[in-house]
């Protein structure tokens, strides 16, 4: 049998699960120690089954848990509006972007005031 050689490239795009280009509105909120949060607006540019990436309005401290609402594109019986609930760490932070690795999730409805 052959060995295979490993590459760089094959080991830094190396995923668990496909990453879907959807691009939606999002509310972040970091939950910082001693019950301190730091919240914004964003837009998903990705998303998978074990996590986001989404842009920021600032640059958000990695490692640290963050709670994502994004608006979904289906409706309940064709009426309610939907949010997409994820609870998650940040595993990775640019200046104006964020990823985060999804731990547990949930479908909402919106409420009259959106995310």
């Amino acid at each position: 049998m052959p060995t295979r050689i490993l590459r760089r490239s094959d080991l830094d795009d190396r995923r668990n699960s496909n990453r879907l280009p959807i691009e939606r509105d999002v509310r972040y909120k970091v939950l910082l120690g001693r019950g301190a949060t730091q919240v914004g607006l964003g837009k998903t540019v990705n998303i998978s089954s074990g996590g986001v990436l989404f842009t920021t309005e600032s640059m958000l401290p990695e490692g640290e848990r963050v709670e994502l609402a994004v608006s979904w594109p289906a409706q309940l019986n064709n009426t309610l509006p939907l949010k997409f609930v994820a609870m998650g760490r940040l595993v990775r932070c640019e200046s104006n972007m964020a990823a985060i690795a999804i731990e547990r999730y949930e479908f909402k409805t919106q409420g009259s005031n959106g995310l």
